[in-house]
């Protein structure tokens, strides 16, 4: 089990450590409801170093970041941020990603901590094509999301730069906290506004301490990945292995925003053709019309009590005070306002599939 460079900071602040991913994590710290709530009205700080971070470089970068990802990266200025996955021949997602454009023909990409090894085996196999140069940063940096109605307001006096001047899904790399050539960037997981902060591990203390000093007055506070995965939820973000895996395509998770058939990627033919012909299954969201909480693995049953899919997310909404979850059901059932019913023990719970995201702001 590997350590997260502020592993002891975590523990000094009686945070509830768990293993995730291979790394000790800070699941929790207060509680997930008050961490939740935290960030939806003021700014919080997750830790969340345990993601992986390729660098790709080189004058075929551009070619091998359009074969391997569903997302067209020929889009990216630099100081751009694209969303997008890494699709595998059978339909499947291999990772969802982040890819930064951090120079001309260098770029960033950020995964997730439990497929590193993954990943990276499959972007050095569809490299030997291109010959790009591959870079595996993942233990060398460390990455903090600051995020909240207030991170702006609160985190402009640690830089030089305009931070209200960066929009969602864009960045800029310059001075934060008294560290130079930090990655500042417009994107999160919560939908509450903020910034991810990259750094390498030496540097992250430093910045850590800043952020919270800088914050105080604004209620800042250090948040858990139970309620990144609550707010995250709630704005109906898929989990790679909840949500999406290697047995479900971007069409059927409702990713074919980020599925770009202006260009040859792995898969596409069979992916277009899915998307012309509509996928026999879709991810639904629904909200629980009576008191319950769904999870992961629970049922979903018709009105007939037959089961039609199961929960791939649930939780207790802090917010919205219900039940909501996402998961699979065949397309006849996917349209919105479709009443359903999860299987919550031995309860059968009526439910309404509704349109993302569950919490509107």
């Amino acid at each position: 089990m590997k350590n997260i460079a502020l592993n002891d900071v975590h523990v000094s602040l009686g945070a509830k450590m768990v293993p995730f991913a291979g790394y000790n994590m800070p699941v929790q710290y207060e509680g997930v409801t008050a961490e939740h709530l935290t960030v939806r009205e003021a700014v919080g700080v997750f830790d969340v170093s345990h993601m992986g971070e390729f660098l790709v470089s080189g004058k075929n970068a551009l070619a091998l970041l359009q074969k391997v990802t569903s997302n067209d990266v020929s889009k990216l200025a630099i100081g751009d941020a694209q969303y997008s996955c890494f699709p595998n021949t059978e339909n499947g997602i291999v990772d969802d990603l982040i890819c930064y454009r951090i120079k001309e023909e260098q770029y960033l990409l950020v995964v997730n901590a439990s497929n590193i090894e993954k990943d990276w085996n499959w972007i050095n196999k569809y490299n030997e094509e291109f010959h790009a140069e591959l870079k595996d940063l993942s233990e060398d940096y460390s990455l903090l999301a600051i995020q909240g109605p207030k991170a702006v307001e609160a985190m402009q006096s640690l830089s030089s730069l305009d931070l209200a001047d960066i929009p969602f899904y864009k960045f800029k790399v310059g001075d934060f906290a008294g560290i130079e050539n930090v990655i500042i960037s417009a994107t999160g997981y919560t939908g509450s506004g903020g910034f991810e902060i990259y750094c390498k591990n030496s540097e992250v203390e430093q910045i850590w301490k800043r952020v919270f000093l800088a914050g105080a007055k604004y209620g800042i506070k250090p948040i858990g990945l139970a309620a990144r995965d609550t707010l995250r939820l709630e704005m109906g973000y898929c989990l790679y292995g909840n949500d999406i895996d290697d047995t479900t395509s971007p069409i059927e998770a409702g990713l074919g925003w980020i599925t770009k058939f202006t260009k040859d990627f792995i898969n596409h033919e069979a992916l277009a053709k899915q998307k012309e012909h509509k996928p026999e299954k879709r991810l639904v969201a629904f909200e629980l019309n009576e008191r319950g909480i769904p999870r992961q693995g629970y049922d979903i049953v018709d009105n007939n009590g037959n089961i039609i899919g199961n929960v791939t997310s649930g939780t207790m909404s802090p917010c919205l005070q219900k039940g909501i979850g996402l998961g699979y059901v065949p397309a006849l059932f996917a349209k919105s306002g479709t009443r359903i019913h999860i299987q919550v023990r031995k309860k059968v719970i009526p439910a309404t599939l509704v349109k993302l995201p569950f919490y509107k702001g």
